[in-house]
């Protein structure tokens, strides 16, 4: 029993608990209300569900929460993602179209399935975009010294105008085939979109729990001058975060605009910067920065996207779905309070106490 007890203890510690705590709630209000949610079937050699479009739909937002991670792991923030995104999308419908100018809005040009850039060129433009973006916003927080909100915000205002510009201000429609891959592809039944999401996840893990620079990313966050004294550079820790974050973004912004077979730069990536950060406070990373969890973050990204698809699935329209996620944000602050830790922590004590007696 006491090897149970401890188990149970050290699970409801973990920054896993309540992400997966929350999953599962909403699991089985899907069970109750929506018995098909789970269904699953094969259509043309794929899988096909509402379970797979969770993760398949959520796939960009996963990415971004890996990226959004690190900086708040930092005490940062990033308000520009969505504009990145925008950006990336951008880049990669112009490079494809296979017109300049004011002959980029041809419909006679567009519909030619072909491309003026190799995939692997516009794949590589797009992601040094993004990554570009990132760099942008840590030279300003680190070398600047500006405060992450208004430094980033500055892009989050900017990027769509700047979208708009490389796509002459048109909504940039995509008719070439093998950009469809990364966001409508399929391997082995599965959307290529998760095969993407396993790679990065992969190379983030392997970045910050096996070197250092995990440990100095959450030591930035709890304090970047004991960090500096240290001998430690909490500038390039920052800078390399945000870089990463604009790698992260630009990776959503190439599987979104493929998966949508367009590039708008108003509306791609919109609201993507507040589901970044909720599916990071969702899994347990402070605001403040500190210690982080990739996979809590991931599993937030889910939580989100799966109250998304619960909502539309029981009825709930588009225009009162932000309705539902601002009561959805409720209850996370209101879990994650000091208050609710402590009672929640007295009542498994108590418990604890009764058992033992």
């Amino acid at each position: 029993m006491k090897n149970k007890t401890s188990l149970f203890t050290k699970f409801r510690q973990s920054r896993l608990s309540w992400p997966l705590l929350a999953l599962l709630l909403i699991f089985i209000f899907d069970g109750i209300y929506a018995p098909g949610f789970f269904k699953l079937g094969i259509v043309d050699g794929h899988l096909y569900g509402n379970l797979i479009d969770v993760i398949n739909n959520g796939a960009p937002l996963v990415l971004v929460a890996i990226g959004m991670t690190m900086v708040i792991a930092t005490g940062g923030v990033d308000l520009s993602v969505g504009a990145v995104i925008a950006i990336s999308a951008a880049m990669g419908a112009v490079l494809i179209n296979p017109a300049f100018g004011n002959e980029l809005i041809s419909n006679d040009i567009l519909t030619q399935n072909v491309s003026r850039t190799p995939l692997g060129l516009i794949v590589l433009a797009n992601l040094a975009a993004g990554t570009a973006c990132g760099l942008w916003n840590g030279f300003l927080v680190s070398r600047a010294k500006i405060q992450p909100m208004v430094a980033t915000l500055i892009l989050m205002v900017a990027g769509r105008g700047i979208a708009q510009l490389i796509t002459n201000g048109q909504i940039m429609t995509i008719y070439y085939t093998p950009y469809f891959f990364f966001g409508n592809g399929y391997i082995l039944g599965i959307p290529v979109a998760v095969y993407i999401v396993l790679g990065v996840l992969a190379l983030a893990w392997l970045l910050v729990r096996k070197t250092s620079i995990g440990l100095f990313v959450e030591s930035v966050g709890i304090n970047a001058e004991s960090t500096y004294y240290s001998g430690i550079s909490e500038k390039n820790v920052k800078l390399l975060a945000y870089t990463f974050c604009g790698f992260c973004s630009a990776i959503a912004g190439l599987i979104l605009s493929s998966y949508v077979h367009s590039a708008d730069a108003n509306n791609i990536g919109l609201n993507y910067e507040l589901d970044g950060i909720l599916s990071v406070v969702i899994g347990g990373t402070l605001m403040a920065g500190g210690r982080f969890s990739l996979a809590a973050s991931v599993i937030g990204a889910l939580v989100i996207r799966t109250f998304t698809i619960t909502m539309y699935t029981i009825g709930v329209p588009a225009n009162a779905l932000l309705a539902a996620k601002a009561v959805l944000v409720l209850v996370v602050i209101l879990l994650y309070s000091d208050q609710a830790r402590n009672i929640i922590n007295n009542l498994f004590e108590r418990k604890g106490r009764r058992k033992d007696a």
